[in-house]
């Protein structure tokens, strides 16, 4: 196929991908950094325990782990970006290279403590994409039988947010009935499902961390951007 084929691509900015470019980037030799959230401000968090469980075997599988509160963000634009609590939820989206999105399921749901603290993460801040290209894993608790409302919402906002999402996913059904009193999870084929999902999260993120840019450049972006390059350079003097 020749450039004639397609007359309304840009042949300049038309790339093909290649194994060499894909693996261009030599490899990270950090710990994945993994960023996890939880949708409830209870005192007996069910969604907390879970990440709290996730969290211990990511470490135990080399991974460094960051647990955000949200007891104290805003609601999505009732307070200005500044709110401390605002910065560190973005600055903990900036460090991680993957994250863990843990809700439970309220009215079919996931909750709106969950769902203010993704909507209190940007597209881009100024050059920076803080999800792009980022690797994300879905769960969820529930009260009563096993759904799988809230991390299906979860997977259209991972997408939306244009990240990674990993095709396995957690969801305990009856979570109260999963932890012991001394809040650790219980031995279960729901614990043994979370092995898997953090363990696939892992190789997830050591495989695109570092090609994360190559596989997020897009033909239309790069199109957009010289459009926008070529505005400023062939403007007349004012």
């Amino acid at each position: 196929m020749t450039s004639s084929d397609l007359p309304n691509i840009n042949t300049g900015l038309f790339r093909a991908p290649t194994n060499d470019d894909l693996f261009a980037a030599a490899p990270s030799d950090h710990k994945p950094r993994i960023l996890l959230l939880y949708g409830s401000l209870r005192k007996r968090s069910f969604s907390r325990l879970a990440v709290e469980e996730a969290a211990r075997l990511l470490e135990a599988m080399g991974a460094e782990t960051r647990l955000f509160n949200p007891r104290g963000l805003p609601l999505a634009d009732a307070e200005d970006a500044s709110h401390p609590k605002v910065q560190e939820l973005r600055e903990l989206v900036q460090w991680s290279e993957g994250m863990v999105w843990c809700s439970p399921e309220r009215h079919g749901a996931m909750t709106g403590i969950m769902k203010t603290q993704i909507d209190w993460i940007p597209l881009s801040m100024g050059a920076v994409r803080p999800t792009q290209g980022k690797t994300l894993a879905v769960m969820q608790v529930c009260g009563g039988s096993q759904s799988f409302n809230a991390v299906n919402q979860l997977r259209v906002l991972g997408r939306w947010m244009r990240m990674v999402t990993i095709p396995n996913q957690s969801s305990v059904p009856k979570a109260f009935m999963e932890f012991d009193d001394n809040d650790r999870m219980k031995p279960s084929a729901y614990y043994d499902r979370i092995v898997d999902v953090m363990e696939e999260l892992v190789k997830f993120t050591l495989l695109v961390r570092d090609r994360s840019d190559y596989l997020t450049d897009r033909y239309s972006e790069r199109k957009e951007s010289a459009e926008e390059l070529s505005k400023r350079v062939n403007q007349r003097s004012i």
